[in-house]
């Protein structure tokens, strides 16, 4: 799958004139926690989220250090930190740095880029123009509503061939160790297994082939003290 397949679309963005308090009343009102902010072409600036204005000085939350912080503190910090909970401007307080990516980005890369950078979405451009947004919920989403198709059971052989030509494509699976028999669309795992990891993944690869209807787990495993 790829962005373009879970992207929400239209994207709700803002303005950098937009005042803190009309964004927060946009979160609110249409259940976000991130708004991408364009400029009055199109053009993504920047994007502001719900962590940006967490510390406020409406709330009686802003950042309070301790005075010996305080003192480890270098002005530009805090200046920054000031300008952070009392600007009233989402261009003020906004994140400038902005990671994106294309509709045609397979899933997998946008999961690696939110788990990399530690952020929670990805606005989604084309020629320049953000069309929208991944969060990790879309990615939850993809989970909960895959599907496997078949067009037809596979055979049993068919099935032990897959599950072969699949184990024999990871770098971690010793399948010259290993024996797969097939009977009625029940797998049955037979012979070693180096670690109890390799075991666990021998066996979510036979769970997980399609037509496979249950999976008997005969391996041994290497132990301190020999196979067991």
């Amino acid at each position: 799958m790829q962005a373009r397949n879970v992207m929400v679309t239209p994207v709700v963005t803002v303005k950098p004139s937009a005042t803190v308090q009309e964004v927060a009343a946009q979160f609110l009102e249409r259940n976000i926690s991130a708004a991408p902010v364009v400029d009055d072409n199109g053009k993504l600036v920047g994007i502001v989220s719900e962590g940006d204005l967490l510390h406020r000085v409406e709330a009686g939350t802003e950042r309070r250090r301790s005075w010996w912080l305080r003192a480890f503190a270098d002005a530009d910090t805090l200046a920054a930190e000031y300008v952070k909970s009392h600007s009233r401007k989402v261009a003020d307080i906004m994140t400038r740095t902005v990671i994106t990516a294309a509709p045609e980005t397979p899933l997998h890369e946008i999961a690696t880029v939110l788990e990399k950078n530690a952020i929670k979405r990805l606005p989604i451009l084309e020629n320049g123009q953000i069309v929208g947004i991944v969060s990790r919920a879309n990615l939850l989403q993809a989970v909960a509503s895959a599907r496997q198709v078949l067009e037809a059971t596979p055979s049993d052989e068919a099935i032990r061939d897959h599950i072969l030509s699949s184990l024999r494509a990871e770098p971690w699976a010793h399948t010259a160790l290993l024996n797969v028999t097939v009977s009625d669309g029940v797998v049955d795992l037979w012979g070693l297994a180096e670690s109890k990891a390799e075991r666990k993944a021998i066996k979510v690869a036979a769970e997980t082939a399609p037509g496979v209807r249950t999976v008997n787990d005969n391996l041994a495993t290497f132990s301190g003290g020999g196979w067991a």
